[in-house]
């Protein structure tokens, strides 16, 4: 969904949203039992006062569904590194639920370091939306503050990030505060239902697991006259990998995560693939690439496939595929949920808004007391679409180990970022040149 698509589903309502998108609302329906203020912290008059960081379509989008996951909860403090941004994400909330927006001008913040001003304020949940760069800093932040998180994907754009994730995941379960992952669709009934049969063995041992994300080119913010190098690349944040951290990090990321539930989490001992941009020609792309494919094995000799391009005019397809001793799980994303084999089966069950259901699980288990923690998942999820790139980038093939203990550091520290500075954005890879570092 494109930024605008959103914003103007927005405007359109918060019922009127949903209808649009052809899915049922859950969150209005839920039940939330009285709680300990002991246990969660919240206020005397038990509002949930929520923080959002990064106010773009993804985040106007969480902040919506956060509202509508809670009868009481507000939205409190609003940060980004764009006045307009902010402002546009405001105005659409500001239509869609015009009671549970309480954000004074004071605690509207903008600049590189408005998540810390956002964590300073009496804040309970926050909502990290920003670009992928950002994440792992402003994730120990938000923990470090004693802060509840919901956390978009992917959760870094390198290794280094990866192990900052780690720690503070680890950090706040010994804290006891829910931290929700953005990978969506481990919150979709009809995957849950699927791949908890898989997983229960009802295709018998896994062999080989097929994804696919194909589909076509992404956004992209002409320059203007006043713009920075540096406005200009935030602008266009996707199409540098010291930002987004390539597109098969930033979106073909949810492949790499089902292919990683389906198969229980474990990970692979060695990936080897290739990669390239045959389309992605002109500058303004930046250097990411157009297309990966990466075979995954495992340590039992089971397979994992990955193949995923972003090219206009070329066919769409999303898709989970598990074959085992048994039998086929076929997973189509929106159309098809069936076993074949010796366990058939077909998903008929209720469907649901899985974006609307990461937010009602996070706040339902904030007023229980219960901390839900995604922690680990979302991190070594992260990290095998990092690990595909990385083998795409240089066309050697790259054990698990390898990769989880690589050095390089895309971008700069969170501190280091201002509007003058010149980050050198590395050239386009190529290879069998590149190398791994």
């Amino acid at each position: 969904m494109t930024d605008n698509t959103l914003e103007e589903s927005l405007q359109g309502g918060r019922r009127e949203f949903i209808k649009k998108s052809g899915i049922a609302l859950l969150g209005s329906t839920l039940a939330y039992p009285s709680v300990s203020m002991a246990t969660t912290g919240l206020k005397k008059d038990n509002t949930l006062r929520v923080g959002l960081i990064g106010c773009g379509g993804r985040g106007t989008g969480a902040a919506a569904q956060a509202l509508e996951a809670d009868p009481n909860v507000i939205l409190y403090a609003m940060g980004d590194v764009f006045e307009d941004r902010l402002e546009q994400a405001h105005a659409a909330l500001s239509k869609l639920a015009p009671e549970k927006i309480k954000v004074e001008k004071k605690n509207k913040f903008i600049g590189f370091d408005s998540y810390q001003k956002v964590l300073a304020t009496d804040v309970d949940v926050v909502l990290l939306t920003t670009p992928p760069a950002f994440r792992p800093d402003h994730l120990k932040a938000a923990v470090d503050a004693g802060k509840h998180v919901f956390c978009e994907k992917p959760v870094a754009v390198d290794a280094p990030g990866i192990h900052k994730v780690m720690a503070a995941a680890k950090k706040a379960k010994e804290k006891g505060l829910s931290l929700v992952s953005g990978f969506c669709f481990r919150y979709d009934y009809a995957n849950r239902a699927i791949f908890g049969r898989v997983l229960d063995g009802a295709i018998g041992d896994l062999r080989t697991v097929t994804t696919f994300r194909h589909g076509g080119e992404a956004w992209y913010k002409e320059r203007q006259p006043h713009w920075t190098d540096m406005t200009y690349k935030m602008r266009n944040w996707y199409y540098y990998n010291w930002l987004s951290g390539d597109f098969i990090v930033e979106q073909a990321v949810h492949s790499l995560d089902m292919m990683s539930w389906v198969m229980g989490d474990k990970m692979p001992v060695s990936a080897t693939g290739t990669g390239g941009r045959q389309v992605r020609t002109d500058k303004k792309y930046g250097n990411i690439f157009d297309h990966f494919a990466v075979e995954f094995e495992y340590a039992d000799g089971a397979k994992g496939y990955h193949f995923t391009r972003q090219q206009s005019h070329t066919s769409h397809k999303n898709s989970v595929e598990v074959f085992g001793s048994e039998g086929t799980a076929i997973v189509h994303i929106g159309r098809r949920y069936d076993i074949t084999g010796k366990n058939k089966w077909s998903f008929e069950g209720e469907r649901n808004n899985m974006f609307q259901t990461e937010h009602d699980e996070l706040f339902a288990s904030i007023r229980k007391g219960e901390p839900i923690n995604n922690g680990d998942w979302m991190a070594t999820s992260t990290m095998l679409a990092i690990w595909a790139r990385m083998v795409g980038y240089t066309g050697q093939t790259i054990s698990w180990d390898q990769a989880f203990n690589s050095k390089e550091v895309l971008g700069p520290s969170v501190d280091q970022y201002h509007w003058d500075l010149n980050w050198p954005t590395p050239p386009i890879a190529i290879p069998g040149q590149t190398t791994f570092i």
